[in-house]
């Protein structure tokens, strides 16, 4: 069973580095091709900070991290990154972003992410080593000036890690 874990975080590691150098790749070439891949923007995250909503203990408010969005058009995207999560811990994260243009404003639009994260105890819902792999659903708050931006991430409790809502600022850097 440990081999097995190992060999699952071993693979997400090899897959986050591969959908990272192929989306490196991409925008450096500058081709039509990579213009097709994210036609609709390429966005470097970088994860700062964690408001903890009614916390019964301490938490890290200092989650350091980087990511990328990859918007295929104007309402889908796909995300992945990392960051030191809440409890400390590194955390992986990857999936969708779905933000319809009903909920898009000049500077701001509503999205919702969806995915996988790594880095919490999930209980009978996670998977891997320990549980510390499971699923997110958060809303998101974009915003951006020309090629700046804040994204305000809701994040649901995960009562089986005593970790209360919370959210999380990332800062956006559009290529």
């Amino acid at each position: 069973m440990k081999k097995a874990s190992r060999g699952l975080r071993g693979a997400a590691v090899k897959a986050w580095a591969c959908a990272a150098i192929a989306l490196g790749g991409s925008s450096v070439a500058g081709s039509a091709q990579a213009a097709d891949w994210c036609g609709g923007g390429l966005w470097l995250d970088g994860m700062v900070a964690a408001y903890h909503i009614n916390p019964k203990e301490h938490f890290n408010d200092f989650n350091p991290g980087l990511g990328l969005e990859c918007w295929v058009n104007n309402n889908w995207a796909v995300t992945g990154g990392e960051f030191r999560n809440s409890l400390d811990r590194p955390s992986w994260y990857g999936g969708g972003i779905w933000s319809p243009d009903l909920l898009t404003w000049g500077y701001a639009r509503i999205a919702v992410m969806g995915g996988i994260i790594s880095g919490y105890n999930y209980g009978n819902w996670g998977l891997g080593r320990n549980h510390t792999i499971g699923p997110v659903v958060a809303p998101i708050l974009m915003t951006h000036y020309g090629k700046v931006g804040i994204n305000f991430i809701l994040v649901p409790p995960i009562h089986s890690d005593n970790l209360p809502a919370t959210v999380g600022f990332m800062l956006r850097y559009r290529f």
